[in-house]
């Protein structure tokens, strides 16, 4: 399942990095996904929806039980 999360971020990251943001996988532990934003995502007031709504419900695709978690500088 790891691969396949990398592979599902790697297809979104296009869409943070056209607003001149990225995040970073930082790690996975069980069917939690601990991401950082970075670049304008990471000061985004939107961020957390970002994550939510978009990544979180991207992943989910995989695995209902799938979610992520933010974590700061």
């Amino acid at each position: 399942m790891e691969n396949k999360i990398k592979d599902k971020l790697e297809e979104m990251r296009g869409g943070l990095q056209a607003d001149g943001g990225d995040l970073e996988l930082v790690k996975i532990e069980g069917k939690v996904v601990y991401l950082k934003l970075v670049g304008h995502c990471g000061s985004c007031p939107f961020a957390m929806m970002t994550l939510k709504q978009g990544i979180e419900a991207g992943l989910q695709e995989i695995d209902p039980e799938i979610t992520v978690e933010r974590v700061a500088d």
